[in-house]
């Protein structure tokens, strides 16, 4: 089946799935996330909250979250090193090789204006969510 303006290989249900992939945006009462996208996208709404205070290095980004939380929430770096490459890929930080504290080499993250924007987004949404959830435990 050949489909006008698309290469003979594409079916419109592939141009679906490239424009879910590319730049559409779903609203989120219709999107519902997996457990592994709200646990990655609250992730990275900690990271850029925490950048909200200077360039930090990943370490110390991690140190910060655990410190604030009294060791509630832990970084690893398997899942912190992935969610500032992703910001970054994003654009909404921007990463420079420095030196730390110790004298070792680092990359220092900092917060884009495209980050701050997200970031009240995101924190925004985060407001509704956590007030719905509050309203259900207060019942």
């Amino acid at each position: 089946m050949r489909h006008e303006g698309l290469a003979p290989s594409l079916s419109p249900w592939h141009t679906t799935l490239r424009l879910l992939w590319g730049k559409a945006k779903i609203p989120m009462k219709d999107k519902k996330p997996s457990t592994g996208e709200l646990l990655r996208d609250t992730l990275d709404m900690l990271v850029l909250k925490t950048l909200t205070r200077g360039a930090m290095h990943g370490y110390a980004i991690a140190e910060f979250i655990e410190e604030t939380t009294d060791d509630v929430l832990r970084v690893e770096e398997g899942a912190l090193y992935p969610a500032l490459h992703r910001l970054e890929l994003r654009g909404l930080v921007a990463a420079v090789w420095g030196i730390s504290e110790n004298n070792r080499r680092a990359r220092y993250y900092k917060l884009t204006a495209a980050g701050r924007k997200q970031l009240g987004e995101e924190s925004a949404r985060w407001d509704r969510m956590t007030a719905a959830v509050a309203r259900i435990m207060e019942a």
